[in-house]
């Protein structure tokens, strides 16, 4: 995803003032010769403004606003639903969730606090679009985008959304615009205005069921990947073996 380079180079001399671009892209961490190619392609990415507005401590969701395509990103951030903050919960601090809860059941322990490990997760945009899913939204999405849904759902297994698409997957589902950068890992929770902890307060209020239930989904999904690539594999072994 990209914005107009014209746009960038006026928004930079707007925020960086007398600093120059060689210091700019030193502070952010990009090459000079990266930015020399998005500058003269006419197209600038939009993790390269990311970066720039996090070197100049500047919120990375309202630099964005200034762009065409974002200008309703700062005031369409909303609280993540809990379907939402589940979604970006890890199997492994799921299942680890489940496991405290029924030792301290068994054994009279006090509950440990749940700490989580950091978002993006191995399968957050999955998670994500099935929270937010409220019917055929996959489809929607690829048609809105003039986009094959093969294509789209490859981004989803690799694990991969482009903000654009991320942006406009929340349009359609109504929910923040900013959650699904989370689950893309463009954005960390806090610049995309979740509360402090939210994840963590989902958790423990989540009944045992609905953990169960959902965990159990977790599974599933990954049960029937660990079988596709167990047949990648093996149709790979079988070829190498027919070949000699």
């Amino acid at each position: 995803m990209t914005v107009p380079a014209k746009l960038f180079q006026q928004w930079l001399r707007t925020v960086a003032g007398d600093i120059s671009q060689a210091a700019v892209c030193r502070s952010a961490g990009i090459k000079r010769s990266t930015l020399a190619q998005q500058l003269v392609r006419g197209r600038v990415s939009v993790a390269t403004v990311a970066a720039v507005s996090r070197s100049l401590n500047l919120p990375v969701v309202a630099s964005l606003s200034t762009f065409p395509l974002f200008t309703d990103l700062a005031t369409g951030i909303k609280a993540p639903t809990q379907a939402e903050l589940l979604s970006q919960i890890s199997d492994y601090d799921l299942l680890q969730e489940i496991l405290n809860r029924q030792t301290q059941v068994e054994g009279a322990l006090a509950r440990k606090p749940a700490l989580l490990t950091s978002v993006p997760h191995r399968s957050s945009v999955r998670a994500w679009l099935d929270a937010v899913d409220v019917g055929e939204l996959r489809q929607r999405v690829a048609r809105d985008a003039d986009m094959a849904p093969q294509n789209f759902s490859a981004q989803i297994s690799a694990n991969r959304l482009s903000a654009e698409l991320a942006v406009a997957t929340a349009r359609i589902a109504n929910v923040g615009l900013t959650n699904g950068l989370v689950a893309t890992g463009f954005l960390s929770p806090t610049e995309a205005g979740w509360a402090p902890d939210a994840r963590e307060l989902a958790l423990r209020q989540t009944a045992n069921s609905a953990l169960a239930s959902l965990a159990a989904q977790r599974l599933e999904i990954l049960g029937r990947l660990m079988r596709r690539n167990e047949d990648d594999r093996a149709a790979v072994q079988s070829i190498w073996e027919n070949l000699g």
